[in-house]
């Protein structure tokens, strides 16, 4: 985190929307940015390197999802997109291309905040240089290739390891199924789920205590998937 008051970029081009976001993330103590179009976000992204970004998809000089491919190219700081596009694919493009979360206008005030808080904190806690990822009783030593849940070692296929290590180093993160078969059996495979859905079923068999709940790899149907970042249970 930058600073005592996170900093979030708002690039939203319709000035009430934006003003209205500027009010509530004050409120909470967020130190806001303000964007009007596309490139003036990517330029301040650039320059002031806030911990996260509110991005409308509709803006007036170049399309949201370009903002998400630039900004994605250097850097790995959360994006929520907050756009009154909600069709499917077009979540599924902005996932792919790296959104964090996606929230669709009309939104409650409550829920973006949570997503903004969520985003933040599994920022921190999955930062792709670590070497050992702890999600709630979840335990990854990606050198080491061991894992445990409860302080129980698993053993794992070295494709479930390579399928749960993704998840793991973008935990909290929706990944898309595209995403997941692109990085675990390559460019070729992208189109073909039935490995995905197999192997998250086998992962779902060793790690979760009841696999019919979810507690870790939660499905978001006909997009993908999210490994959650649930508290340590005691």
């Amino acid at each position: 985190m930058s600073g005592l008051q996170p900093k979030v970029l708002v690039i939203e081009d319709d000035p009430q929307v934006r003003k209205f976001l500027t009010i509530t993330l004050t409120s909470h103590d967020y130190t806001v940015i303000p964007a009007e179009t596309g490139r003036e976000g990517i330029r301040l992204a650039t320059s002031v390197k806030p911990d996260a970004v509110l991005l409308d998809l509709g803006l007036p000089d170049i399309d949201g999802t370009e903002v998400i491919g630039s900004i994605r190219s250097w850097s790995k700081m959360p994006i929520l997109v907050v756009s009154v596009r909600d069709q499917e694919e077009e979540k599924v493009k902005a996932f792919d291309l790296g959104a964090n979360d996606y929230v669709t206008k009309p939104f409650g005030t409550a829920e973006l905040m949570a997503r903004l808080r969520a985003s933040l904190r599994d920022s921190i806690v999955a930062s792709v240089e670590d070497t050992r990822v702890e999600v709630g009783d979840l335990c990854i030593d990606l050198a080491a290739h061991k894992v445990s849940v409860r302080d129980t070692p698993i053993k794992l296929s070295p494709k479930e390891f390579a399928l749960l290590k993704v998840l793991a180093t973008h935990a909290g993160k929706l990944l898309t199924h595209k995403y997941l078969m692109q990085k675990v059996w390559g460019e070729a495979q992208a189109d073909d789920n039935q490995y995905l859905r197999i192997y998250i079923a086998q992962l779902r068999q060793k790690l979760e205590i009841d696999p019919a709940r979810d507690q870790f790899i939660v499905n978001e149907p006909g997009i993908g998937y999210r490994l959650e970042t649930p508290a340590r249970s005691h």
